[in-house]
């Protein structure tokens, strides 16, 4: 097992620094783990014998912006994958895992379809659909907060980081003061999410995870929402790695219809529906989901 998850750097190949950590076990199957919009290498489970328990070695990083990455304006969804494979390269892994919830999802399929020969499964929790899906009502069933974003997004970059730093400073006060009320009291989630929030030993990880997310300001946060308005850069039709499809009924965040979606246009998905739950996991699942992406 890792001692600690020790900050860790590496050079892109134009020159950006990303900045990644490990968990779990060493000798474990390596995971590269995608977080959420917005989110920083911090994002995991609280329990890190969790990871050791089914032999993972669990690889976050912090995505251009966020935490201790260097910006890279107008990075595209698949621009990620570059970056993971840099990040392999360093650690001398040629073969891994990835999974990704919510605006994590999107990228973690977008590894896959670019890294075909590296990545052995897949999973996509919570993720979106494409922004520009035909005959598809994105907004859906969506809460006004993730609506609003996306509006701002297509209104421009200064609109969208001036009322994202409105909202970042807004974050980072509740999670002073209540955690469980991170994204506000007016979001309407699901009683299940209300719950998951409400775990005490999920809050340090949270407070770690958003305060590192925007120590360099939100233009971690401004890509990412940038980013889903734009075509993601990949084909969902060269993923080969086995994929799990995963979305709860109950989520307001990434409403029904996205996982459908992705369901329906994922390659041979395997696909796996919480019936009563949102958008965030119940930490329970994570050992048989983590124990399916290490399984050879």
């Amino acid at each position: 097992m890792f001692e600690a998850a020790e900050t860790q750097t590496v050079t892109a190949g134009d020159g950006r620094t990303l900045t990644f950590a490990e968990w779990g076990e060493k000798d474990g199957f390596p995971v590269f783990l995608f977080h959420g919009t917005p989110g920083s290498r911090f994002n995991r489970h609280h329990d890190e014998s969790v990871y050791v328990e089914v032999g993972a070695r669990v690889i976050t990083y912090d995505r251009p912006g966020y935490g201790g990455s260097d910006r890279c304006r107008g990075r595209r969804v698949a621009d990620c994958a570059a970056d993971v494979a840099a990040i392999a390269d360093a650690l001398g892994i040629d073969r891994f895992a990835v999974t990704g919830g919510s605006s994590g999802g999107p990228h973690s399929l977008a590894v896959a379809a670019c890294l075909p020969e590296q990545v052995s499964r897949a999973a996509c929790t919570a993720g979106v659909a494409p922004f520009d899906t035909p005959d598809f009502d994105w907004f859906a069933g969506m809460d006004a907060i993730n609506v609003s974003e996306m509006n701002w997004a297509l209104e421009g970059e200064e609109v969208l980081a001036r009322e994202l730093e409105r909202e970042a400073a807004g974050m980072l006060e509740r999670l002073d003061a209540d955690p469980s009320t991170v994204l506000g009291e007016d979001v309407q989630l699901s009683e299940s999410d209300r719950a998951q929030l409400a775990r005490t030993e999920r809050h340090e990880v949270m407070r770690q995870a958003v305060r590192e997310a925007f120590r360099h300001g939100v233009w971690g946060f401004v890509d990412d929402t940038l980013s889903l308005t734009w075509p993601w850069g990949f084909d969902l039709t060269d993923i080969r790695a086995r994929t799990r499809v995963i979305y709860g009924l109950d989520d307001v965040l990434v409403p029904q219809q996205h996982g459908d979606w992705l369901a329906r246009n994922v390659p041979d998905a395997e696909v796996v529906v919480d019936e009563q739950a949102g958008h965030f996991t119940d930490p329970a699942l994570l050992t048989e989901r983590l124990g399916w992406l290490v399984t050879p």
